[in-house]
């Protein structure tokens, strides 16, 4: 998975063959993958599946402490969704090679990462009151292109705090 996942963000979609990833993992051989794989789309679907369960690991404990520290408070879902995204671009800092490779699998394959955890998100805030009105489907397909698309920016950090303001005033309602 590794070095699909090094070739896939060195090389692209086209340039990630069998060979190239035998050739970075040093395998004399491309057995091993066609043993555990029918073909290039298994394979990448596999990745795309691996990089994500990665991302939500990553990305669960700053969930997990925005819900402790709002602990019985109504909104954690603002503290969530800040939390969601600033952990997401602390994702792509940390793993950028992960980021490429799963743009590079969406971009070519058509198969967008999807995150049903934030559509859930935002129909619980929306049940709460947190959140107004709006389609959780639409709203959770921008911002994970937001956050993709400013993944690699050279201030992480800074386009947090933009992204966070931004959703914040894209899910409140006009009386807050």
């Amino acid at each position: 998975m590794s070095a699909t996942i090094a070739v896939l963000a060195r090389r692209g979609y086209a340039g990630t063959t069998f060979e190239a990833i035998c050739a970075h993992a040093g395998l004399s051989s491309k057995r091993l993958i066609s043993y555990h794989f029918a073909g290039k789309k298994e394979l990448l679907a596999t990745v795309g599946r691996v990089v994500l369960a990665e991302a939500a690991a990553f990305v669960r404990p700053a969930l997990d402490a925005a819900a402790n520290r709002a602990a019985g408070a109504q909104g954690w879902e603002r503290a969530g969704l800040a939390a969601y995204i600033r952990a997401s671009l602390d994702f792509a800092a940390a793993r950028p090679e992960h980021v490429r490779a799963l743009r590079q699998i969406a971009c070519n394959t058509g198969e967008q990462a999807a995150d049903g955890w934030l559509a859930e998100l935002f129909e619980g805030g929306q049940r709460a009151g947190a959140f107004r009105e709006f389609d959780a489907e639409l709203m959770s397909t921008v911002l994970r292109a937001s956050i993709d698309g400013v993944a690699e920016r050279l201030d992480p950090e800074g386009c947090a705090d933009e992204l966070v303001e931004i959703f914040d005033r894209a899910t409140r309602d006009g009386s807050s």
